[in-house]
């Protein structure tokens, strides 16, 4: 379904062409100042400077020719050369009936889809989830969703962090615990035991101690690195317990990410592309990419004008040990192979911008990666507490995700209607849901790039910009159109009517501009733009809702028509939540 703004901007543009200019000139975007007119067109100003003209005189040539287009209720110059522009209420209400037919709500899916990988998630094994995981985990959601909702062929990966030093650590602390394990006899040669030698709160326990340790020992260090290097050298019985340490990560992280409502389609990690790594390291060498520096094997990506120092990028430390640059270098070699992907995303701390920086230059400077295909490299930043510093326990130390989802769930608790007969089981229910809706919109309601305070008080509040006011406005919503014995899709089989009040057309034209929101938000990997459209469209239809009597309404055609109306804000705010990862409660 064409976008309103593409179908004013077409009309203006036509009405350019006739008068002898470019149609881009007519370009039309939501007006600046919606208390003078709803849309307006700024290329008179542009086309002066080209076709020598005054811009007033471009716009009122402009103007004969659209006055009396059956599309405007009114049309006319401003300024040094402005047209402001007001549609018909009609054209806009037959708009937005052909919205509530549509089932993406007027959003077109793309002619030429891409594939697309979203690298987002990261988190490493054996070790537990923390406040530092919530942002990868729900904007990389996000933009999975959002990408995909517009028809591309998107694949989510967590990329575990699988394969490094923290692995050597843990098996280094299991073989001071119990080094009677088979594991750890040299030239063993029988079956390792199926079930693992520890649980998840056991693994959990293990790497802290072993990161300590190992920080404060230099030998125990290097012992570390050791049992690394011996592991990706393939020793068996580090390779057995590296598997258990798999099994039980995952199965946990699993859970939390279920109960996050992220959902990855591909569970792999840095040992994945390990098959890939020699093969890798044979065609950089044999194309003479890679020189050795202090014995190491390195690949420059400085480029001529970089206004900052890149340093080349590792491939092979001087030991033969990998890194990092290694595995993110062969994933790109898999997932190449694998999927053959238009663009890959990667959704990361910011503070690794650097880092990736030199994996992208080095993937298209080796030609590992052709020209066709993309790097979006999406840098977030911190979740900080009321102090500015990064979020912590009230002990100081760096909290656990699950526990911050218990505690946003239960400010959540305390604020629910108690007045309302809930099962406990529903109230449950309801608290979790709209606690994720506090902890994901709070995150994703701003700018990706941006730290942000994190307030529990403010995010589960159900006033103001936050995602228990959506959820409550859609829960309203359904309240009405369940006590008037509408169905959900009421929109379908009954017409809206023009307008009737200022914030019935307020509404309306809020709902016209979803599918231009929802492009803007996915196309610019910004879901704080889509949660900002969400918080404008939730307080339109409170304003339309507080100013009609929809229920009690005794003209039934108008009746019907608030009610059509009310159901297409309803389907258009629940597909917006739901692009942004957050479940509806049936009531609150």
């Amino acid at each position: 379904m064409e976008k309103l703004i593409k179908m004013l901007s077409n009309t203006v543009g036509d009405a350019f062409i006739k008068c002898g200019y470019e149609k881009n000139f007519g370009n039309v975007s939501a007006s600046d100042r919606p208390d003078l007119c709803q849309f307006q067109c700024n290329g008179a100003l542009s086309a002066s400077k080209k076709y020598k003209k005054s811009p007033i005189r471009i716009a009122n040539e402009i103007l004969e020719l659209l006055k009396k287009n059956s599309l405007f209720e009114s049309i006319s110059s401003a300024g040094p050369g402005f047209i402001n522009i007001n549609i018909k209420d009609s054209v806009l209400a037959d708009y937005l009936n052909n919205m509530s037919r549509d089932s993406k709500c007027g959003c077109a899916e793309t002619d030429k889809p891409l594939t697309i990988i979203v690298d987002y998630g990261g988190a490493n094994v054996a070790k537990p989830l923390h406040v530092g995981h919530i942002r990868a985990a729900v904007i990389g959601e996000a933009i999975k969703r959002m990408h995909r909702f517009l028809g591309n062929n998107v694949i989510g990966d967590v990329h575990l962090g699988d394969w490094g030093l923290q692995i050597g650590m843990v098996i280094s602390e299991l073989k001071r615990r119990m080094p009677e394990l088979p594991y750890f006899i040299e030239n063993y040669d029988g079956e390792y035991p199926i079930t693992p030698p520890f649980t998840i709160d056991e693994l959990e326990n293990i790497y802290p101690a072993a990161n300590a340790l190992a920080k404060s020992n230099d030998e125990v260090m290097e012992e570390c690195r050791k049992f690394t290097f011996d592991l990706q050298m393939g020793n068996r019985g580090y390779i057995a317990l590296w598997k258990h340490i798999l099994d039980v990560s995952v199965n946990d992280l699993k859970k939390i990410y279920d109960s996050l409502n992220v959902h990855f389609d591909l569970w792999l990690g840095e040992s994945d592309c390990e098959k890939y790594i020699g093969e890798m390291i044979e065609y950089l060498k044999t194309n003479n990419y890679m020189y050795e520096s202090n014995g190491a094997l390195v690949i420059d990506v400085a480029e001529e004008g970089d206004s900052h120092n890149i340093p080349p990028i590792i491939i092979l430390k001087s030991n033969g040990a990998t890194l990092y640059s290694t595995t993110d270098l062969a994933t790109i070699w898999q997932r190449i192979r694998d999927y053959e992907p238009d663009k890959i995303i990667y959704v990361v701390d910011k503070r690794q911008s650097l880092h990736f920086e030199q994996v992208f230059r080095c993937a298209k400077k080796t030609k590992i990666a052709d020209e066709n295909l993309s790097f979006d490299f999406i840098g977030f930043g911190t979740m900080n507490g009321k102090d500015g510093k990064p979020f912590k326990t009230r002990e100081g130390g760096v909290m656990r995700l699950q526990d911050l989802i218990k505690n946003i769930q239960n400010s959540v608790l305390k604020k629910l209607d108690s007045d309302k007969e809930f099962s406990e089981q529903e109230i449950n229910n309801i608290a979790a849901k709209v606690g994720l809706s506090a902890l994901k919109y709070g995150d994703l309601s701003n700018q990706v790039t941006k730290d942000y305070i994190f307030d529990i008080e403010k995010f589960s509040s159900f006033e103001g910009n936050t995602g228990p006011y959506i959820l409550y406005t859609i829960v309203r919503i359904k309240s009405i159109l369940k006590k008037a014995g509408a169905e959900k899709n009421y929109c379908v089989t009954h017409l809206m009517h023009e307008p009737k009040s200022l914030y019935e057309r307020e509404l309306m034209l809020k709902l016209s501009k979803f599918n231009d929101s929802v492009e803007y938000s996915t196309y610019e990997n910004a879901p704080n733009k889509l949660c900002e459209y969400i918080y404008d469209l939730s307080n339109a239809y409170n304003r339309f809702y507080h100013s009609s009597k929809i229920i009690s309404e005794s003209d039934i055609e108008q009746r019907n028509s608030w009610l059509s109306l009310s159901s297409l804000t309803c389907k258009v705010l629940e597909t917006s939540v739901d692009l942004l990862g957050i479940e509806v409660p049936e009531r609150m």
